[in-house]
C-alpha cells in the first residue's frame, strides 16, 4: 500500500518551517520551483523515541515522493498518537483542496475604460473576448485602481494594502525589501495548497518586483520585441539590449519619451511577447492537475510601446478614430496641484499634436487593446476546452487607465477617472451574470478571492469582499476600516 502510494504521488509544493528563502531575483527566462529541492535543514520534533518530521506547509517546494517515504518511515516507528496526528493533517489537507475552485487571473496593462462593455470610447473598439466574459460574469462599471501607476497599483492589489498603508507610491519603490513578510495573493494561494503559476506582467515588470518564492512556476516577460528600450541593466538584467532599429521611431514622431512609439513590427503574430505569455497559459490548461491551481496571465498591451500586428491596426480606420474633446477652459478651475498633475510629461502630447499624429497614436492604442483582447480570448478558449471550465473562477483586471489628451495630459499618473477607472470582471460558476455600478477598488480582489476560495485569513487587508455584489449587484457593502481604526 505504502509503496504504491509513493509511486503514484506527484510533485507538490511544500515548505519546511525552517526553510530559507530563495534570494536570487533574476535567474533564467523561465524559473520553476517545482523541482525536488529541500530549502535549509529539515525541521523535526521529538515524540517519544521517534523523530517526527514537521508537516510541511505550502511555500517552497520539496519532492512529494521523498516526503511520503520519510512519512512511511516515521509511521513505522512512531507512537500511535503521532501517527494519527500526521495522517489526520495529510488527509485534512487533501480534503480541503478537493473542494476548492481554480482561479484564472487575467491582467492587462494601462487599459482604460475603452472597451465596448464599458462604453468609455465614443467610437468603436474591437474587444469581443472581454465583452463576452463580461456578459457571463459580473461587470463592475465603476472599478478603480489604488494608484494610477503600475508598480504601486499592482503591489496594492497583490498585497491587499493601500499605498498610504505600505508607503509604496512609485514605480521605483520595491515592495519586497520593504515588506519581506507580506503574504501576497500568489503566496496566499500557495500557503493554502494551490499550485501557483504565472506568466507575463503580474507584479511590475522591472527587476526586483517579482521574487520567485511567490510562484511554483513562472514565465518571465523578457521583451524580445523591443529590446532597444531595455538598456537599463538594473531594470532589465535578463533582456538583451540592442540599438534602435532602422526606421525607428516607427510612429514618425521624434523626441518622444521612453517607450512612446507605435506601429507594426516585422515579426509574426505568434512572435509577440504577449502571444508567448498566452501560449504558456494555454499549455498549462492543457495539462492534468491533481490540485487546485491559481494561474496568472499578465498581458503587457496596451502598455507602451504600441507595437502590434498590422491586422489590429487595420481594425481601426484612420478616419473613424475619435479624438477626445477637450473644453477650452478645461483647466481653469483646477487648483495648483491639479495643474501640476495635468502638465506632467505634456511635452509628449505637444510633440504628437505638432506632428499631426494624435489620431494615429489613438488608433495604435485602440489596436493594442484589440491585440490584448485577442490574447485573452485564446486563453479563455483554452479554459473552455479544458476539464477545468466548470470549476474555475475568472478575474480580469487592468492596473490603471491612460490619458490620450484629456485634461491636456498624455500618459497616466493622475487622479482623474481617465487614469483610475479600469475594466474589472469576475466570473464564477455559481453566480449569474450581472452588471454592478457600485464603486469598487482593485484592493477588493484579495478579500474577494479569499472568500470565494475559502482561504485562511492572511492578516490585514484594506479592501472588502465583493462576494455580496456577485449575488446582488445592488447590495450595500460594509466599509473597510480606516487605517486609524485598525
Amino acid at each position: 500500500m505504502w509503496e504504491a502510494m509513493i509511486e503514484n504521488s506527484s510533485a507538490t509544493t511544500c515548505n519546511y518551517r525552517s526553510g530559507r528563502r530563495v534570494s536570487n531575483f533574476y535567474g533564467t527566462e523561465n524559473y520553476s520551483l517545482s523541482t525536488p529541492i529541500l530549502m535549509g535543514e529539515e525541521c523535526s520534533q521529538k515524540n517519544g523515541d521517534a523523530t517526527v518530521p514537521d508537516i510541511p506547509e505550502c511555500g517552497l517546494p520539496i519532492d512529494e515522493k521523498a516526503f511520503v517515504r520519510k512519512l512511511v518511515r516515521t509511521i513505522r516507528t512512531a507512537p500511535i498518537g503521532a501517527t494519527i496526528a500526521i495522517l489526520s493533517t495529510v488527509l485534512l489537507s487533501s480534503k480541503l483542496n478537493a473542494g476548492q475552485p481554480n482561479v484564472l487571473f487575467l491582467a492587462v496593462d494601462d487599459m482604460k475604460d475603452w472597451v465596448n462593455c464599458l462604453g468609455g470610447y465614443e467610437g468603436t473598439v474591437h474587444t469581443p473576448n472581454i465583452d463576452g466574459l463580461a456578459a457571463r460574469g459580473t461587470l463592475f462599471t465603476n472599478a478603480h485602481c489604488a494608484s494610477p501607476k503600475c508598480a504601486p497599483s499592482r503591489a496594492g492589489l497583490l498585497i491587499g494594502l493601500r499605498p498610504s498603508t505600505t508607503g509604496l507610491y512609485d514605480n521605483g519603490h520595491w515592495w519586497f525589501p520593504n515588506l519581506p513578510e507580506a503574504t501576497t495573493l500568489p503566496l496566499q494561494f500557495r500557503k493554502n495548497g494551490y499550485k501557483v503559476v504565472g506568466a507575463g506582467k503580474i507584479f511590475h515588470h522591472t527587476a526586483g518586483n517579482n521574487p520567485p518564492r511567490q510562484w511554483d512556476d513562472y514565465k518571465r516577460l523578457i521583451f524580445r520585441n523591443d529590446p532597444w528600450f531595455r538598456g537599463a541593466s538594473l531594470n532589465y538584467p535578463w533582456s538583451k539590449h540592442s540599438p534602435y532599429p532602422k526606421g525607428f521611431p516607427f510612429s514618425g514622431v521624434k523626441s518622444l519619451g521612453h517607450e512612446n512609439d507605435w506601429g507594426a513590427l516585422p515579426i509574426p503574430d505568434d512572435g509577440h511577447d504577449d502571444a508567448l505569455t498566452a501560449d504558456f497559459a494555454i499549455r498549462f490548461l492543457k495539462k492534468k492537475h491533481d490540485k487546485p491551481f491559481f494561474l496568472a496571465c499578465g498581458i503587457f498591451r496596451p502598455h507602451l510601446p504600441w507595437y502590434v500586428p498590422q491586422k489590429y491596426l487595420d481594425l481601426q480606420k484612420p478616419d473613424g478614430v475619435k479624438v477626445p474633446k477637450i473644453p477650452a477652459d478645461d483647466l481653469e478651475d483646477l487648483p495648483r496641484g491639479g495643474l501640476k498633475m495635468a502638465a506632467a510629461r505634456r511635452n509628449d502630447l505637444q510633440n504628437i499634436r505638432k506632428a499631426g499624429s494624435q489620431k494615429d497614436a489613438i488608433r495604435a492604442y485602440l489596436a493594442s487593446i484589440s491585440f490584448a483582447d485577442a490574447q485573452l480570448g485564446r486563453v479563455l478558449d483554452a479554459l473552455n476546452a479544458s476539464p477545468f471550465a466548470n470549476r474555475t473562477i475568472i478575474v480580469l483586471w487592468s492596473d490603471h487607465g491612460w490619458h490620450l489628451g484629456e485634461k491636456d495630459h498624455w500618459h497616466k499618473s493622475t487622479l482623474w477617472e481617465e487614469a483610475t477607472r479600469v475594466p474589472l470582471v469576475i466570473h464564477t460558476p455559481e453566480h449569474k451574470p450581472a452588471t454592478c455600478n457600485r464603486p469598487v477598488s482593485l484592493l477588493d480582489l484579495y478579500p474577494t478571492l479569499n472568500e470565494l476560495c475559502n482561504l485562511k485569513p492572511a492578516g490585514r487587508l484594506d479592501g472588502i469582499s465583493l462576494v455580496p455584489l456577485l449575488t446582488n449587484p445592488n447590495a450595500e457593502l460594509c466599509k473597510a476600516k480606516a487605517p486609524d481604526d485598525v
